[in-house]
């Protein structure tokens, strides 16, 4: 553990962090498996309505700098590349 004052908030800090960044990252993980599941199983009008939705979960993580933005991107791409081939 940290000894200067400084430190220890710090740590404080960084575990407050932590907890809030992995909700968020769960979330993403979740509407992530969400979408590929729809678009394997259902038609496109669902899918693309679950990919609208995971879009938004995972431009707001990038936008509070829990990811970074080009990994935002490549995630949305991805899901995209599913759905469309999905729809087709």
């Amino acid at each position: 553990m940290a000894n200067h004052k400084s430190a220890i908030k710090r740590a404080r800090q960084n575990e407050i962090r932590r907890v809030r960044n992995k909700s968020t990252k769960t979330r993403i993980k979740t509407v992530t498996k969400s979408v590929r599941l729809v678009a394997e199983s259902t038609s496109g009008e669902d899918a693309v309505s679950a990919l609208n939705s995971a879009k938004s979960v995972i431009d707001n993580a990038s936008k509070k700098g829990v990811i970074h933005r080009k990994t935002a991107a490549r995630k949305i791409s991805r899901l995209s590349k599913i759905v469309n081939a999905a729809k087709g």
